[in-house]
């Protein structure tokens, strides 16, 4: 038997890049995104140039009465799942005034960025109780939440809330699955070039250039990829419910 991960989010970006760090590591690869459209294919393409066992998974990750279906069908196909990667997420709807945010807009960052991995989690858990483990192989949850989990950034308070909640769903996924030998990790990463941040990448250059981050530099979603499959690979032995701040350094206080 070999590691099977499902990455959400996959498509692209973060998530594309997790999934053939995964798939250098030898995993059998379950790429997401809402629907099967011609991004999600062609990343299947890509990765399953990597030599591994690859499928597509589209569904929706806040719906979450088509979890365990999705999860069902991975099985089917490559034997019990070990790895989730909690990569989906959304922005805000528009970014501006917290005074003006929108019901719309905080549910939608809240429904994906928070509800869906907690539920996501749940249901794969049950899954990975269920089934005949191997000693061998390593069983972990690593959710991909943000900085911004930790630092307000005030355009975009929404979204904050939703990955701060999120970062909550990690620690407590850890207490329960410790037990049980599922390791969870959260990987907040800070000023990486992806579609998302398209419209303000080059201000983040500026801002790390000018000191923001301790590393005078953004980084690539490779980076966050790698940091990915490490975790997933079990390369940090005895560990659990670490939050793994891939932003360069930003975070550390200094006078």
């Amino acid at each position: 038997m070999r590691q099977v991960a499902l990455v959400t989010g996959s498509s692209r970006g973060i998530g594309l890049a997790a999934a053939e760090a995964l798939a250098h590591a030898g995993f059998a690869v379950a790429l997401n995104s809402p629907t099967e459209d011609d991004e999600l294919r062609a990343a299947v393409r890509r990765v399953e140039a990597l030599g591994v066992p690859v499928v597509a998974a589209p569904f929706d990750v806040s719906d979450t009465a088509v979890h365990v279906t999705a999860l069902a069908r991975i099985e089917s196909a490559f034997g019990p799942l070990t790895t989730l990667v909690n990569n989906a997420g959304v922005g805000v709807l528009q970014r501006g005034d917290l005074l003006d945010v929108s019901e719309a807009s905080w549910d939608r960052c809240h429904a994906i960025n928070a509800r869906a991995p907690f539920f996501l989690s749940q249901a794969f858990a049950r899954c990975v109780l269920a089934s005949k483990r191997q000693s061998d192989l390593f069983y972990s949850i690593v959710n991909v939440t943000s900085s911004n989990a930790v630092a307000v950034a005030v355009q975009r308070s929404e979204y904050c809330a939703s990955k701060a909640s999120a970062a909550m769903v990690s620690k407590a996924l850890a207490v329960r699955l410790g037990p049980e030998n599922i390791a969870v990790y959260d990987v907040q990463p800070g000023l990486i070039a992806t579609d998302m941040t398209a419209s303000v990448i080059e201000t983040y250059r500026q801002r790390a250039s000018d000191g923001l981050t301790l590393f005078p530099c953004i980084a690539e979603p490779v980076d966050i990829g790698t940091i990915i499959a490490t975790l997933a690979t079990g390369k940090l032995p005895y560990t659990t419910g670490q939050v793994i701040s891939a932003d360069a350094g930003m975070l550390v206080p200094r006078f």
